[in-house]
C-alpha cells in the first residue's frame, strides 16, 4: 500500500496536479461560483415573488407566470384552464409568454447588477492608479495599499513594496521593481515608498 501511494505522488499526474489545486484562480473561483449561485436565488426569488405579481395583475389579470397561449386544447377541449399547470396535466400544448417574459426579467437584472459591480471597481482601480501617481509625481511616500492577492501559494512577497504578487512574474506590477533583485542594506529598515524614493533620486 505504502509503495502505490509513493508512486501514485511521484507520478507526474499527482504534480501536475497538486500545482492545479494552488494555483489562486481555483479558489477563486469556486468562491465565485458558490457566491453566484446564492446571488442568482436571490434575484430569481425578487423577480418570482415581488416584481412579477404585480405585473401580472397589469398584464394578464393574474400571476404572470400563467400567462400563457393555448395552441392545442387536451383531453377536454371544454375545459378553461387556470395555470399553466392545469393545461399541462389535461394534455393541452400551451405556448408560456409569462415564463418567457420573467426569464427576460431576470437575465436584465442579472446583468444590470453585474455591470454596476464591474463599474464600481474599475472606478476605484482608476482611482488608486491616478492617486499613487500623482503622489509620485510629487515625490511623496505611496501611502496607498496595493491590492491584496488571494491567499494561496501561487503568489510571492515583492522585496521592495511588500505586495503580493504572482508566483511567476518578474517585475512587480506597483513599484515595478525586479523581483529577485537583492535590497541593499542600507535601505532594509527604511519604509519601501521611502527606499524607491531615495533610489529614484
Amino acid at each position: 500500500m505504502t509503495g502505490l501511494r509513493d508512486k501514485v505522488k511521484d507520478s507526474g499526474v499527482w504534480n501536475e496536479f497538486k500545482e492545479f489545486i494552488q494555483r489562486g484562480n481555483i479558489i477563486d473561483l469556486g468562491v465565485g461560483l458558490v457566491i453566484g449561485g446564492a446571488f442568482s436565488k436571490v434575484l430569481s426569488s425578487f423577480v418570482d415573488d415581488i416584481l412579477t405579481p404585480p405585473l401580472g395583475l397589469l398584464i394578464s389579470g393574474s400571476n404572470l407566470e400563467n400567462w400563457f397561449i393555448v395552441l392545442r386544447k387536451g383531453e377536454h377541449p371544454e375545459r378553461h384552464y387556470q395555470t399553466v399547470k392545469e393545461a399541462q396535466e389535461d394534455g393541452a400544448v400551451t405556448e408560456n409568454v409569462g415564463r418567457f417574459v420573467m426569464t427576460i426579467i431576470n437575465f436584465f437584472l442579472v446583468a444590470i447588477t453585474l455591470f454596476v459591480i464591474v463599474l464600481t471597481a474599475n472606478k476605484m482601480r482608476k482611482w488608486r492608479e491616478k492617486r499613487r501617481a500623482e503622489r509620485r509625481a510629487n515625490g511623496e511616500v505611496d501611502d496607498t495599499k496595493p491590492e491584496p492577492a488571494p491567499p494561496s501559494g501561487a503568489t510571492q512577497t515583492c522585496a521592495w513594496c511588500n505586495a503580493n504578487v504572482p508566483l511567476q512574474a518578474v517585475k512587480c506590477m506597483y513599484c515595478t521593481s525586479y523581483l529577485h533583485e537583492k535590497v541593499p542594506d542600507e535601505l532594509a529598515n527604511k519604509q519601501p515608498q521611502a527606499a524607491l524614493i531615495e533610489l529614484d533620486g
